[in-house]
């Protein structure tokens, strides 16, 4: 059966509709609540690495906090990831990882296709 970890907000309609596909599945899901346990520096490198994006990328653009403190401004992929480890409410979600793979689950439907890929 297929692993897979899902970083989830469950405030996120998209988290929710992702997490609803996925369990549709037939695979083994971790949820990572990642606003209340705090992922470390070497998973978020382990992400992007799987995402195949710098941190700026995962960055929630139209999030309250991004817009007023660091929209408009220039940080090092170093940088961006230490704001995203500090602040995680601006990490885009749902991401879905599968061993050596990970999605960015908008739209939804995304997540069926990454755990029917074959590996």
């Amino acid at each position: 059966m297929k692993k897979v970890q899902i970083l989830y907000n469950p405030r996120c309609s998209k988290c929710r509709e992702a997490l609803s596909l996925l369990e549709g599945e037939s695979c083994e899901i971790e949820v990572v609540e990642y606003l209340k346990e705090k992922i470390t520096k070497k998973e978020l490198k382990s992400i992007l690495a799987k995402l195949g994006v710098k941190a700026v990328d995962i960055v929630r653009k139209k999030e309250d906090l991004y817009l007023k403190k660091f929209k408009d401004k220039k940080f090092t992929n170093e940088e961006w990831i230490q704001i995203l480890l500090e602040n995680p409410v601006l990490i885009e979600r749902p991401i879905v990882i599968d061993g050596y793979k990970a999605i960015i689950g908008r739209p939804p439907e995304l997540v069926v296709e990454l755990v029917n890929r074959k590996s």
